[in-house]
């Protein structure tokens, strides 16, 4: 039987602790799947996971098992890698951390820049798991990908993390810090993948039998 109810809103606490991606995980489930889900805050005393995983999938695991036994509820953890050709596909799962395990966003990206001055290939690829699970065990997987090219210096004022020197191929020469969040979200991988989250959740309820 599918862990996913067949009537009634499925009920999913977020995972993560970083506020910005909780806030666009919200915003893209609710336009998805509207009032057939809610969403739950992380609560304030579940500790922080421990990101030891080599990849995405895996980290994304840790950090939605965390949670779904901390509360007893499903949970949807992501996590979201930034590989760069030049750099042999780095940050990758080390992308939150790339300058430091306490570095803030400024400080990654000034490492990025840092690194690949000078360099002629910027090419580079953003990609999110997301994932959804379930207290028995079940599991919902997502991929979103989006290629794109490294600004050489910061442009944009929206989004976080490395947004202001991300330039999707689909931009139409923008970073996705020049974007509106609507657009970004349909274009980012993070949109991608929840996009797709929300189908193959909408499809586990709907192969639920009737009760």
């Amino acid at each position: 039987m599918s862990p996913v109810p067949a009537e009634g809103p499925l009920r999913l606490v977020l995972a993560t602790a970083n506020p910005d991606k909780a806030a666009e995980v919200r915003e893209i489930l609710t336009a998805e799947l509207g009032d057939r889900v809610e969403l739950l805050a992380r609560p304030e005393h579940v500790a922080e996971v421990d990101e030891t995983g080599t990849t995405l999938v895996e980290n994304a695991r840790l950090k939605a098992v965390a949670l779904c036994e901390a509360t007893g509820c499903a949970a949807v953890a992501d996590d979201t890698g930034l590989a760069v050709d030049a750099l042999g596909g780095a940050p990758g799962v080390w992308s939150a951390r790339y300058a430091g395990p306490h570095a803030s966003y400024a400080d990654n990206v000034a490492k990025l820049l840092s690194v690949l001055e000078g360099r002629e290939d910027r090419a580079a690829r953003f990609a999110t798991v997301a994932l959804a699970r379930f207290p028995d065990g079940t599991e919902v997987i997502a991929e979103g990908v989006v290629a794109g090219v490294i600004a050489r210096a910061p442009r944009g004022g929206n989004g976080f993390g490395y947004d202001p020197v991300f330039v999707p191929d689909e931009g139409g020469g923008r970073t996705f810090a020049e974007m509106s969040p609507a657009e970004k979200q349909a274009l980012s991988h993070r949109g991608r993948a929840f996009r797709l989250l929300a189908t193959r959740l909408e499809e586990m309820a709907a192969a639920s039998p009737a009760p």
